[in-house]
């Protein structure tokens, strides 16, 4: 505990009072009345699913409700807090064109924020997925997020393609617990000929692995007419991205995670200005999209002809007017980044804290490097890759033995015994616990309390 202290007061989190930090009396939980009381702070590391609210939050979105009371439709026009510098609805968006491109390395014309994750995957994949009889299959994972899955599924049955032939779906070898970048690059080459796509994950949601993103796009893009698109929701806002310099086409995100925009936030999306521009010498030619009136010319929009005119750059891909109040839950975010010093910053502490966190848990007496033969006896391992560059905040431990009866099962049990003790972790069953220590607002304290209470979870099943 003293070294957790000591590194606390070395690299402290300096914007945890930024955010609401859920509390021993507002989870319902009961405290041990000894170290803690109602409300004193629960361990929050479960970021990587559902960041906490910055305090700011609530009152940028009384703002818009003031907003809406005040002046209602002429909002979009004229609003009521333009002297304190606030933006009328009809670009409320904008703004975040000055804070989101840092975050995934693109210029300001190729970053737009619109819908929602899934919808925006499908939405770039009408644009960007278009097979033909001899190029027509797409390069994803086996145990790929179940939504984005089915969106790549549907999208080959959409275009009356055989899923079942269609997807190339890699696996990670018997006995590991990622994929191999030599063998996503093996796939590649194999496949090239008939390959269209290549969508894969930032960082994988259930083991933590962070592709290397940059080496294959680049070596897909030596292909012809193969595309490389990317979802990043569990990237963006943990890792440092380059996308525009990396060539990728496109990718998209979600932002209530690392982004802490809250629960079915607004989403983002990048588009590449290889793809996007529109300028005079192109006769009015634009790459295909899902469109709407929100990526039309933004003087004409109002005269409602049936003519499209796409903003120049990924605005152009827009459907929708966005949701006002979901805009400035993530511009409130976005601004205690940009405080904290970017996405450098936060990547420096998050390896600190990641590294303490595998530090502690290897030390474990109940840790196996590997999987054992015999785990007959209760146990964990880790599968998020060790290595720094191939991982984000989160790792994702495995526990053992399983048993169906979810009263029997390890995971099941040291995740109840850490949530009734206040350390708020997530499972995906069956077997798995991710622990994820946000830069932002986590603590060393926060890391050491959950591998103490962890190493209890398994004696007490012991």
């Amino acid at each position: 505990m003293e070294r957790a202290i000591s590194l606390d007061h070395r690299y402290p989190a300096t914007h945890r009072d930024a955010f609401c930090i859920p509390s021993y009396g507002s989870m319902g939980l009961k405290s041990d009345g000894a170290n803690q009381s109602d409300y004193s702070t629960v361990t929050y590391l479960c970021g990587n699913s559902l960041g906490c609210m910055p305090k700011s939050t609530r009152n940028a979105i009384n703002k818009e409700l003031d907003a809406w009371a005040d002046r209602a439709v002429e909002s979009h026009f004229r609003h009521s807090g333009e002297q304190q510098g606030l933006t009328s609805w009809m670009d409320i968006d904008l703004p975040l064109s000055n804070l989101l491109p840092s975050l995934v390395g693109g210029l300001e014309s190729e970053v737009a924020v619109m819908g929602s994750l899934t919808a925006n995957l499908n939405s770039l994949m009408a644009s960007f997925y278009r097979p033909t009889s001899s190029k027509f299959k797409i390069l994803c994972e086996k145990g790929a997020f179940p939504s984005d899955f089915y969106a790549l599924y549907n999208q080959c049955a959409l275009h009356k393609v055989d899923p079942e032939e269609a997807l190339i779906r890699l696996e990670v070898r018997e006995g590991e617990s990622y994929l191999r970048t030599d063998d996503i690059i093996r796939a590649i080459s194999d496949n090239h000929e008939e390959l269209a796509l290549v969508c894969l994950p930032g960082v994988q949601y259930y083991s933590g692995q962070w592709f290397d993103m940059e080496k294959i796009t680049k070596f897909a893009h030596q292909f012809k007419d193969v595309v490389v698109g990317w979802d990043l929701a569990h990237a963006v806002g943990n890792v440092p991205l380059a996308l525009h310099d990396w060539g990728v086409d496109f990718a998209c995100w979600c932002s209530y995670k690392y982004l802490n925009s809250g629960p079915g936030a607004i989403a983002g999306i990048f588009v590449h200005e290889k793809h996007s521009q529109v300028g005079s010498s192109d006769n009015g030619r634009y790459l295909p999209r899902m469109a709407g009136w929100w990526g039309n010319n933004r003087e004409r929009r109002f005269q409602m002809k049936e003519v499209f005119e796409p903003i120049s750059g990924a605005l152009g891909f827009r459907q929708s007017n966005p949701s006002v109040i979901d805009v400035v839950a993530l511009k409130s975010s976005l601004e205690i980044i940009q405080d904290f010093g970017g996405i450098n910053a936060l990547r420096e502490r998050s390896l600190l804290l990641t590294n303490y966190l595998v530090e502690l848990l290897t030390a474990l007496p109940n840790y196996h490097q590997k999987l054992p033969k015999n785990t007959s006896t209760a146990g964990f391992t880790i599968l998020t890759p060790l290595a720094e560059k191939e991982r984000g905040a989160q790792l994702s431990l495995l526990f053992f033995p399983h048993h169906d009866d979810r009263k029997l099962d390890t995971m099941e049990r040291v995740f109840d015994y850490l949530n009734e003790r206040g350390v708020i972790v997530d499972e995906r069953r069956p077997d798995v616990i991710r622990i994820a220590p946000v830069p932002l607002y986590n603590t060393f304290q926060d890391v050491w309390r959950a591998v103490t209470l962890l190493n209890e979870a398994i004696k007490s099943i012991a």
